[in-house]
C-alpha cells in the first residue's frame, strides 16, 4: 500500500520564529554574553579568563557552573540537573578538573562514590559567573525595558515550573 506524500509546504517561516527556537537562541546569546563578561573579569584566574577569551569554555561548561552544588554533587546528579548523559558530563568534569575548576573527592555518605566539588579557583569562577549573569540580566532589562523583562522572567519561571 502506497502512503501518499504530503503536499510540499509553501510557507516555512514558522520554523524560525516558534517559541522553542526563540528560547534556544535567547539562551545561546545570554550564555555567550555571560562567558564574554567572565573572560574580561579581573577576578577570574588568568588561565581561566584566557580559556574563556579563546572560546575554549562553552555553554556546556556553564552547565557545571550552573548546576554544581556548593556542597558538591555526584556525577549522576550533575548530569541529571544539566539534562546530559553521565558520560558527557564526565568528560566535562574531567576537562574542568584539568583546568582547576573542580576536583573529585570521596563522598562522605558512600565511600564507593565520588563527589565533584569546586576548588578555590572554581569558587572564584562561580563568583564571576554570578556577576556576569547579573550584568547580562541588567543589559536584557535595559534592551527590552523593565516591564517586558519582568513579564518574560515571570512567564519563563511559570513555564519552567509547570
Amino acid at each position: 500500500m502506497d502512503i501518499p506524500s504530503p503536499a510540499a509546504p509553501t510557507d516555512d517561516r514558522w520554523r524560525g520564529g516558534h517559541l522553542g527556537r526563540l528560547l534556544g537562541e535567547a539562551m545561546r546569546r545570554f550564555d555567550a554574553r555571560v562567558l564574554q563578561l567572565m573572560a574580561s573579569d579581573g577576578e577570574v584566574p588568568l588561565a581561566l579568563a584566557h580559556l574563556a577569551e579563546r572560546d575554549q569554555v562553552g555553554a556546556a561548561h556553564v552547565h557545571i557552573t550552573r548546576h554544581l552544588s556548593l556542597r558538591g554533587s555526584r556525577l549522576t546528579e550533575l548530569a541529571h540537573h544539566a539534562g546530559m548523559t553521565k558520560q558527557a558530563m564526565g568528560d566535562l568534569v574531567t576537562q574542568c578538573e584539568a583546568w582547576g575548576l573542580v576536583q573529585r573527592e570521596p563522598d562522605p555518605l558512600d565511600r564507593r562514590a565520588r563527589r565533584i566539588v569546586f576548588t578555590p579557583a572554581g569558587l572564584l569562577w562561580l563568583d564571576a559567573f554570578r556577576r556576569a549573569v547579573a550584568q547580562a540580566e541588567q543589559e536584557f532589562h535595559h534592551q527590552v525595558g523593565a516591564e517586558v523583562a519582568t513579564v518574560v522572567s515571570l512567564g519563563l519561571e511559570a513555564y519552567a515550573r509547570s
